[in-house]
């Protein structure tokens, strides 16, 4: 009992309430903001339920000192929003005005950035294209093995073939499930280096940028902090991205195997007639399926890099106008909401053994 404050996962939490907040925005209106409050203690109530199931005293204390905290930190947000953005653009401007007679170094700074970026980020896109590719294809080599073995089958007794069916589809789920839990465990660590590159990059920014801003370097920072949380949103959705389209690629292989098991479960006198067809079709659609994948998968390291570089260009243009943008803030926003309730969570006292 004494971890299971642990299972209340901070940020689960922090997305509750910053999703009704970006959904719904800050001009909802008084009955918007009631159905707001109501549908968020609803989510967090499921939430604690479905994380502390064997807990339900602990629960019940932990909801009672919650669900009032988030609605306020909520009912908050619209203003610490408009505070922020405010902040933000004051220190932009001030930036703007320290920055402006060096214009060209800053300017040179920023160019000499984006191509040291962009030099990093083409053999990572190639490696990500690599891995696709490489592991795509010996997914498809596996499959490949098993269409001929089900080939072979069907030349034995219609009996034979109808008993084996079941356990052959089986092994080729599990091989299209390992497959896919393969191709998840090469592609996931690259997020991980795109991130760190994404740092050391940022770094390199703020020491070109330091020595023409050293009055105003509260607003560098926290122009680039916003920049830092932008670039690694863009990698966290780059591993959402590769995670989708693998789980994407086991779901559509999977029919391969059900279908065998529906052919079984017929009488053998036509088995033959249904499961010919379907053995001449799997290395066709199996081959169709892993080349999709690879033309979805395989340019997201490219696009990847392309939004990292839009970023940089977009910092190099409101530090030459002094004018933010729109949402400029909200990351800031964000990371202060998760900071909070993983702060609030941590002074919860722990359930008594």
């Amino acid at each position: 009992l004494a971890g299971s404050r642990a299972d209340v996962n901070p940020d689960e939490v922090a997305s509750v309430i910053w999703k009704y907040f970006t959904e719904l925005g800050s001009n909802a209106k008084d009955t918007v903001d009631q159905l707001h409050q109501t549908e968020i203690s609803k989510q967090l109530n499921t939430l604690l339920k479905s994380n502390l199931q064997t807990v339900s005293a602990y629960a019940e204390e932990l909801q009672e000192r919650l669900v009032p905290f988030a609605t306020e930190l909520q009912a908050r947000l619209a203003e610490d929003s408009q505070r922020m953005k405010e902040q933000m653009q004051r220190e932009l401007r001030e930036l703007q005005a320290k920055l402006a007679p060096y214009a060209d170094e800053v300017h040179q700074q920023i160019s000499t950035n984006i191509r040291q970026l962009q030099a990093k980020m083409s053999p990572y896109a190639e490696e990500l294209r690599s891995q696709v590719d490489r592991s795509a294809g010996e997914l498809q080599r596996a499959l490949e093995s098993y269409t001929a073995e089900l080939q072979e089958r069907l030349q034995d007794k219609a009996e034979s073939v109808q008993a084996s069916l079941s356990p052959y589809a089986d092994r080729l789920q599990q091989q299209i499930d390992g497959g896919v839990e393969s191709l998840k465990e090469r592609l996931s660590p690259m997020a991980d280096e795109l991130k760190a590159q994404v740092e050391q990059s940022v770094a390199e920014l703020r020491r070109g940028l330091r020595p023409y801003a050293q009055e105003v370097q509260d607003g560098l920072n926290r122009q680039l902090e916003s920049l830092t949380l932008q670039m690694e949103r863009a990698a966290e959705e780059l591993r959402a991205r590769l995670a989708t389209s693998s789980e994407e690629l086991r779901a559509q292989l999977s029919p391969l195997a059900r279908e065998l098991r529906e052919a079984a479960s017929g009488d053998a006198e036509g088995l033959r007639q249904r499961l010919a067809p379907l053995a001449q079709q799997l290395d066709q659609r199996v081959g169709q399926t892993l080349e999709a994948f690879r033309q979805q998968a395989a340019p997201f390291g490219e696009t990847f890099g392309k939004q990292l570089v839009q970023r940089l260009e977009e910092m190099r243009g409101k530090l030459d106008s002094g004018a933010a943008g729109v949402e400029d803030h909200l990351e800031l926003l964000e990371k202060e909401v998760r900071e909070k309730v993983a702060a609030f969570l941590s002074t919860v006292p722990p359930p008594e053994n």
